[in-house]
């Protein structure tokens, strides 16, 4: 039987990528990456083998890694993901930055994250403010009932999860900072049948014909829930950034930016509700 080296290099072959055929060796060993470079002459058992032949396969037929394993890193955690949730990407930690840069570092704050999925935004906002309130929302409740594990397992406490969708489920209450990675593809976008994206939930990627439908809500109804001098912040497309800036500006907002991303491209844009 072949060795570890030997089934990550024809796994290697079978996927075209060494990072994800590491992932899902490391996943099946339940080990750390680390114990690659110690065990590569190891021989691991049939059991071992057929499982990771089984996942190599599914990676090949397109499956996500972060679906495969059920889990994805964000930030500094750990995250369980599955098909009802969106998987969570590196850019959108650029969102996390910017609303901690608006957020009192020990005083007590409110902040809402709208269509929390996994609950990746709201944990982690909520790891590094512990005496925030963050409240949660998402339309699909089997996305709630991920992000709500997530916050178990993490041992965040102070994070509530609402069903419903966008700020529907938070009337009367305000917030010092309202949060959202919201679905920005356009409908028609080619990309939406390609990758990782074919597996994902439609309803957390496109959002009308010009993606914007999900952001021209939020826009419109997160000032009357913010205190004055709170902020909005969203994440959009690359090529959103002036659309969402025209958005904020026409409804009121002050002080309105779009922030890069590491690509240079605009990826966060928000606004202040004027006192």
């Amino acid at each position: 039987m072949p060795d570890v080296r030997a089934m990550l290099a024809a796994a290697v072959v079978r996927l075209g990528e060494r990072a994800d055929a590491e992932a899902l060796l490391l996943h099946v060993l339940q080990q750390p990456r680390s114990w690659l470079f110690a065990h590569a002459d190891e021989v691991p058992d049939m059991d071992v083998q057929t499982a990771y032949a089984a996942l190599v396969e599914r990676r090949a037929a397109g499956e996500p890694v972060a679906y495969i394993t059920g889990r994805r890193g964000f930030w500094s955690l750990e995250l369980e993901v599955n098909p009802a949730t969106l998987i969570p990407r590196p850019e959108t930690e650029l969102l996390v930055e910017l609303a901690l840069q608006r957020l009192p570092s020990v005083a007590a704050c409110n902040v809402a994250d709208l269509g929390t999925g996994s609950g990746a935004v709201a944990l982690a906002i909520a790891r590094e403010r512990p005496r925030a309130r963050v409240v949660a929302t998402d339309a699909s409740a089997a996305a709630l009932a991920v992000a709500q594990r997530n916050a178990q397992r993490l041992g965040l406490g102070n994070v509530a999860f609402v069903h419903g969708d966008w700020l529907a489920p938070l009337a009367g209450q305000h917030f010092d900072l309202i949060v959202s990675n919201p679905p920005y593809i356009e409908a028609a976008d080619p990309h939406l049948a390609q990758g990782d994206l074919r597996f994902e939930p439609p309803a957390a990627l496109a959002s009308g014909p010009d993606g914007l439908d999900a952001i021209r809500r939020i826009v419109r109804d997160a000032r009357a829930h913010l205190h004055p001098d709170a902020w909005l912040l969203f994440e959009h497309g690359w090529n959103q950034g002036l659309a969402a800036r025209v958005l904020l500006a026409e409804a009121g907002y002050a002080d309105v930016f779009s922030a890069l991303d590491l690509e240079q491209r605009d990826r966060v844009s928000g606004g202040r509700r004027s006192a």
